[in-house]
């Protein structure tokens, strides 16, 4: 099987190194020339000289854009080239609506598609131990499995096409939550003259202990905002949970307030941080307080 991928941020980037480790990867794409020129000269491999080059000549298409408009650009720009029986995997962020058009989009080209986003941020994709949720054809993934096993340490198959963005929703839901939680408590802990590391030593090995914690605590004590995971793209994210939930009449009221929080701090300018910049704000409610 000869892979590809479109798309070459931050998380494309860490995926395509990982993917061309196992021997699959065999062409990749940017919207910026330099940037997959660089990589590709990194990789051994080959810069496609434009998306309907890598699209009609491979058998895997793995695409990692920032939005819904994003991927369906993808999609009909490659739609006239791919060979048919060719499966597109998509790891984007997107509504489930959206991996839905996409889907039939490709399958009007005896395509297969599969929606599956991942989590695990910036550090899991350069350690290939990201988690996928997988929505399409059980028997599809089956087939591409080797490939995404080079970039995933956890794959788990949904349900039919959606059901992988709508995980990602309840993934990025819960994002928002321990978000509040950890950023609110670290600045409680500060304004009661607490020693943070050692709060946040303590409390990790707890029942309150979680990964965000572990992977932030220390660093946004210590006002280092480097994404990581950018306060912008999970804004983008919280609004499509939003539209979800609106579409099923879910009560979402944490993401609503992270959603106010979150508007207050791209005001400032902070959009390009890591969502741990929440704790900025939390700071000065608490010192205000």
């Amino acid at each position: 099987m000869q892979a590809g991928i479109i798309g070459l941020g931050a998380m494309g980037t860490g995926m395509a190194r990982n993917i061309a480790r196992s021997g699959y990867l065999t062409k990749l794409w940017n919207r910026t020339p330099d940037k997959a020129h660089k990589l590709a000269a990194e990789l051994g491999i080959e810069a496609a000289t434009s998306i309907q080059q890598l699209a009609s000549s491979i058998d895997i298409i793995i695409i990692c854009v920032s939005a819904d408009n994003d991927l369906l650009e993808v999609i009909n720009a490659i739609l006239p080239y791919v060979k048919p029986g060719c499966i597109v995997i998509d790891t984007s962020t997107v509504s489930s609506a959206t991996a839905l058009v996409a889907a039939d989009l490709l399958a009007s080209r005896q395509i297969h598609f599969l929606d599956a986003p991942v989590s695990g941020g910036v550090e899991g994709a350069k350690n290939g131990t990201l988690a996928m949720m997988v929505g399409g054809d059980n028997a599809i993934l089956d087939k591409v499995k080797p490939v995404l096993e080079a970039m995933c340490a956890r794959i788990i198959y949904m349900g039919k096409t959606g059901m992988g963005q709508g995980t990602k929703a309840v993934n990025q839901i819960m994002a928002a939550g321990i978000n509040q939680a950890v950023t609110e408590a670290l600045a409680f802990a500060q304004a009661e003259g607490l020693p943070l590391e050692k709060v946040i030593e303590v409390v990790a090995g707890g029942a309150a202990g979680n990964w965000f914690l572990d992977h932030r605590g220390l660093s946004m004590t210590q006002q280092d905002f480097q994404p990581g995971f950018k306060l912008g793209l999970h804004h983008k994210d919280l609004k499509i949970c939003q539209s979800m939930a609106a579409k099923n009449l879910a009560s979402l009221p944490g993401v609503e307030q992270t959603l106010l929080d979150y508007d207050e701090l791209i005001k400032e300018g902070f959009a390009d941080e890591d969502i741990s910049a929440l704790f900025r704000l939390k700071q000065r409610e608490s010192s205000a307080g």
